[in-house]
């Protein structure tokens, strides 16, 4: 963000924002996955990121993430639940936090194409449109201890 990314990055950025966005309101309203990506295929354009406009978002990606995240979501959330302190399971977490971890995760766990280190560090950058400090360092924390488990290799160099 910070007008660091052009062009691709900044439409996955917003990709990656609106999937957070769609996994929440689905958690919380109990949509289901093809009203909530209808919902945001409208509105795919000029999301607000940070202090700017990231701009029109790589609604493919968005619709991957959302998809994969659900339909993968019977592995993902033991996945996750692994690496979390055993009193706080990824139920009781904040829904914000819980979709955040879970696309992140499906990215990591199901999309080789995506760098991990990117993809950890996109949802933490995701993170920062929703929280100030503990959740940031939490979700990478999370996120960073997957990618290492899941994709040893990428952090071998």
């Amino acid at each position: 963000m910070n007008g660091r990314q052009r062009g691709k990055p900044v439409e996955r950025t917003a990709a990656r924002l609106g999937a957070v966005q769609a996994l929440y309101q689905m958690d919380i309203a109990g949509t289901d996955v093809g009203e909530t990506l209808a919902q945001f295929s409208s509105r795919a354009r000029g999301e607000n990121f940070d202090d700017g406009q990231c701009g029109e978002a790589d609604y493919k990606h968005l619709r991957e993430v959302v998809d994969g995240a659900v339909r993968q979501q019977a592995a993902i959330d033991p996945a996750l639940d692994a690496l979390l302190d055993k009193a706080w399971p990824l139920h009781r977490l904040d829904a914000t936090v819980r979709a955040i971890l879970r696309a992140g995760a499906y990215e990591l766990m199901f999309l080789e194409r995506v760098p991990a280190r990117v993809a950890v560090s996109e949802y933490v950058d995701v993170a920062s449109a929703f929280f100030d400090g503990a959740e940031q360092k939490f979700i990478n924390g999370v996120l960073d201890r997957l990618a290492r488990a899941r994709r040893a290799a990428e952090f071998a160099a």
